[in-house]
Order: structure tokens, then sequence, then C-alpha cells
């Protein structure tokens, strides 16, 4: 396999910018008022899986926009993540928007450059059943929605041929059970498409495969009606990355296991349009990159890295 080796600080431009960029935000933020709360990749979520809700919008028009920053320290071998999302809802029930992603390699030569450059992110998402649709009280939102993800890593030397997109289809089913008034309990499940590893920061996966998701969070009531928000997730992963040599003979490596998250959410004020995040990635500890024998493994390094982000609602 031949791997690009990149020299790369340990932080880009992006990342830098992104403390700015928070600081910004939570200082305009006291001006405002309503919660949003956006995923890594963009789309209405958790930390980095869908809900089944759209960003604000009324019945007939477009809402006003959300932005989110989010950084992932993803370690020495996969380095770090930053993404900057834009997005708005439509008509109550729709959301689409666009997320750039950046990547600083890490300082681990021969491995760092396996994770993608830099990519686009285009999504979208339709509520098909709103939560408790017919007066009930038992019925789960469900949504559907897509990614679609350009320019992604293309491992080798840039001239194989692989492709450089990769997406997700996915269907996912939310409902807050508020049976239990003093904590309310955040169900979330779904199950997605994808040709993608590790959300594309690892590039594409050999083949389109189903991959199931979900997440629990219980909401509690912080100081001076602030909310918080204790959420735990898992996603399974494709567990290949594919590569194309030169020649045009393709092949697969690593085994990527299911990503676990825990995560804390903090809406500091329901006048504020505000939502922090941080979290723990459990992506990768060591893996095998041949299943041949003798098994050959690699630590990337990646079983528990930082990661936060902050949304605001305009």
């Amino acid at each position: 396999m031949r791997i690009r080796v990149s020299s790369s600080s340990p932080f880009t431009t992006a990342s830098r910018m992104a403390v700015p960029i928070l600081l910004f935000a939570l200082v305009f933020a006291a001006r405002s008022s309503g919660a949003q709360n956006l995923g890594y990749e963009g789309p209405t979520g958790v930390f980095v899986t869908p809900l089944a809700a759209t960003a604000a919008s009324p019945a007939h028009g477009a809402g006003h926009p959300v932005i989110a920053c989010h950084v992932l320290a993803g370690g020495p071998v996969i380095g770090t993540f930053t993404t900057v999302s834009f997005t708005e809802g439509f008509g109550k029930y729709f959301e689409a928007g666009y997320t750039r992603e950046d990547h600083a390699a890490g300082d681990t030569a021969g491995l760092s450059s396996l994770w993608t450059d830099g990519l686009n992110t285009f999504h979208a998402k339709a509520v098909v059943v709103p939560e408790n649709a017919g007066k009930t009280k038992w019925v789960p939102g469900i949504a559907i929605g897509g990614i679609a993800r350009t320019n992604d890593s293309n491992v080798g030397d840039g001239t194989n041929g692989q492709t450089k997109t990769n997406g997700d289809i996915y269907l996912v089913a939310t409902k807050i059970v508020t049976q239990a008034k003093k904590v309310p309990v955040v169900l979330n499940a779904g199950v997605r498409g994808t040709n993608a590893s590790l959300w594309g920061l690892g590039g594409n996966a050999p083949g389109l495969e189903a991959r199931a998701f979900g997440a629990l969070g219980f909401v509690i009531t912080g100081p001076g009606k602030s909310t918080i928000i204790l959420a735990s997730e898992a996603a399974q992963q494709p567990q290949k990355i594919k590569f194309t040599s030169s020649s045009g003979s393709t092949s697969s490596a690593l085994d990527i296991p299911t990503s676990l998250v825990y995560a804390i959410r903090v809406v500091p004020s329901p006048k504020h349009k505000l939502n922090l995040d941080a979290g723990i990635l459990q992506a990768a500890g060591v893996v095998a990159t041949n299943p041949g024998s003798p098994v050959s493994y690699v630590n990337l390094k990646a079983r528990a890295r930082f990661a936060f982000g902050i949304s605001y609602g305009f």
C-alpha cells in the first residue's frame, strides 16, 4: 500500500480559527432565544448520530440558519478534524445544509496521511412521522435523510483513479419519554446504508453496507434554568478502508470496530439559541491490518479522544 506522508502541523488554520469562532458565538448568542443542536456532520442530532428532528422553521417557508463548529482531537495517528456547518430548516419538517471538514495530519509517518485531507459534506433530512402524531404519547418521530461527501481521501498518490465520493442514506426514529418528569429520557435508533469508513474520516469503504446506530440521553435541569443532556451513542462502522492501487487492483485495510461516544450537551438558557457539546469518542485502538496469517496489527491510538462543539441558531 502506498500512503502519502504529510508534514502538516498538528492544527490547520481552520482548527486555530475554531476558538475565536466559538467565543464569538458565545457573545453573540446572549442576544437571541431558543435552542438548536447540530451534530458533527451538520444534521440536527446528538454528537455523531442524527435525530428524527429538523432545524426550526415555520410551517410555510424557511427558518433562520443554524451554524456549528466541531473539533475532534483524533490523536497522533488520525490527527485533528475541524468542521464548520450551516443548516437551515424548511416547512417545519425539512432541513438541508453544508459542512466543510478540514484535517490536520498527526505526526505518525506512513499512517497519519491515510485519513482524509478535508472534504465537503452535503446533507438533507425529512420528517415523515412527527413525534406523538395523532395526539398520541407513544409514537416516535421518524425521519429519512441522506449525506453526500465529496473530495474525500484518495488513499495513494492520486493516480489510482479511486473515487473520492461516498455517502449515507438513513432512517431514524426518536422518542422523548416524558413520563419521568424530573429526568426525561431521549431514545434514538436508526440504520444507515453507507460506503464511508468512520463517517468519511477514513475515506471509502469497500462497498455499501447497512450499519445500525443508536443513542440514549437523560435530560436534567441545571442551574439558572439551563438544560444538561447526558448521552451515549453507538454507531456500527464498515470494518475496512478501500484502497485502489495505481494498477487498478483493490484491497482493504484495517478492522474498524463499532464507534462509541459519551457526550454532554449544555443549553445555558431557554432564552438563547445555543448548545455547547463535549464528548469522548472511542473509535479504534489496536486494529488488524492483514487478514492473512500471521495477522499484523497497528495502534490507531483513538480509543478515547476528546471532541467539542457549539451550535447557534440565528
